[in-house]
């Protein structure tokens, strides 16, 4: 199971740090999504285990930073320089995806709640 936290209401070029918590096995992505109103769920950065290589969407990379504690079992997404536009529910995922759809939602068969993150101008 993952359990999100961390969003909340912040100004533009601020800061925020998601934290999902991570329980059962060990999967081979960690992933963070977020979908904005009336938007499709999109890719924001994803982990893979076994390399510990980073991906990221080109609207946020040199922004935002996924790490992930191996001895905490927690999954972060630290979000800087924040805009408007990062307003969305962010979620964290889990799954087995094979590396051509590590940035793909099909590619994760678990789900975190979601936590908002709301940039006010």
């Amino acid at each position: 199971q993952l359990q999100a936290s961390g969003g909340g209401l912040v100004q533009a070029g601020g800061s925020l740090r998601l934290t999902c918590a991570v329980s059962g096995r060990t999967f081979r992505s960690y992933g963070w999504f977020r979908q904005a109103p009336g938007n499709e769920r999109e890719f924001v950065a994803a982990i893979l285990t076994s390399h510990n290589k980073l991906y990221y969407a080109d609207s946020v990379k040199g922004r935002f930073t996924i790490s992930r504690d191996r001895a905490k079992n927690t999954l972060y997404l630290e979000m800087n320089s924040l805009k408007p536009e990062d307003t969305a529910v962010y979620y964290c995922a889990a799954g087995d995806p094979i590396i051509i759809y590590v940035s793909a939602s099909a590619g994760y068969s678990n789900w975190g709640q979601g936590t908002q993150v709301t940039v006010s101008s």
